[in-house]
């Protein structure tokens, strides 16, 4: 079910995620397995958010998930037109 106010996101394999915009710059990742926080890391630009070696990354094109060992690319916006 998707989380109130998250974009839902669609990966290669069936795989997805959502993202909730956070006060301060930062965003909420709400993945199958856990929830945490990412903040924009200092002197980032565009919309890269990061904690530990988590990284996510927003483009216009697609979305790209590192979650060692995890790795999610090219996913897009579920409400996205084709």
């Amino acid at each position: 079910r998707k989380p109130a106010d998250a974009t839902e996101y669609l990966c290669a394999g069936g795989k997805l995620f959502y993202v909730r915009n956070l006060d301060a710059g930062a965003v909420w990742l709400i993945a199958p397995d856990r929830q945490i926080r990412l903040e924009k890391p200092a002197g980032s630009t565009g919309q890269v958010y990061a904690s530990g070696k988590v990284r996510l990354e927003i483009s216009a094109q697609d979305v790209t998930l590192l979650d060692p060992p995890a790795v999610f690319i090219g996913c897009k916006r579920a409400d996205a037109k084709s």
